[in-house]
C-alpha cells in the first residue's frame, strides 16, 4: 500500500475515536439539519488540522454531507434548517452553517439569516480559510 493510502486509513481511524463523544454532544442527531434516527458520519471541516479534533468535527447526516461534499448538486431548501443551527453553543457548527449560508447568499432567506449573524473574530477567521469548495 502507498503511504498516503496509509495515512489516510490512520486518520479514519482516528475520527472514528471521536464517535462516542461526537453522538453526546449531538444527542445522535445531525447537528446542521438537527435529524435525528438517521445515520451520522463524522465530518471534519476544512482547513484539517494535523491530527483529527473534537472540536473541529461535526456528526453529519447523508443528506447534509452529500451537499457540502457536492455543492453544485445541492438541495438548497434543505437548508432552511440552518436557520436554528447557526446559532449552536458548538462553534464548529458555526462556522460550517455560515459558510453555506456564505456559500447560498444570493438566495434571500440565506443573505438574511446571514446579516443577523455576528461571530468572534477567531470563528470568523476560521470561515474564511476555506470555503465549501475546498
Amino acid at each position: 500500500m502507498s503511504k498516503g493510502h496509509d495515512k489516510h486509513l490512520k486518520r479514519v481511524g482516528l475520527i472514528s475515536l471521536l464517535g462516542k463523544d461526537l453522538a453526546r454532544r449531538s444527542g445522535a442527531c445531525c447537528e446542521l439539519c438537527l435529524e435525528c434516527g438517521v445515520a451520522l458520519q463524522p465530518f471534519e471541516i476544512p482547513p484539517l488540522s494535523e491530527t483529527p479534533e473534537l472540536d473541529r468535527t461535526l456528526f453529519l447526516c447523508a443528506v447534509c454531507r452529500g451537499n457540502i461534499e457536492k455543492p453544485k448538486r445541492m438541495d438548497i431548501l434543505h437548508w432552511r434548517c440552518l436557520s436554528k443551527s447557526v446559532w449552536s453553543e458548538v462553534p464548529a457548527v458555526q462556522v460550517m452553517a455560515v459558510r453555506i449560508l456564505s456559500y447560498l447568499k444570493d438566495e434571500p432567506w440565506a443573505g438574511e439569516l446571514l446579516d443577523q449573524v455576528y461571530l468572534e473574530p477567531d470563528l470568523q477567521d476560521w470561515i474564511n480559510a476555506a470555503g465549501l469548495d475546498g
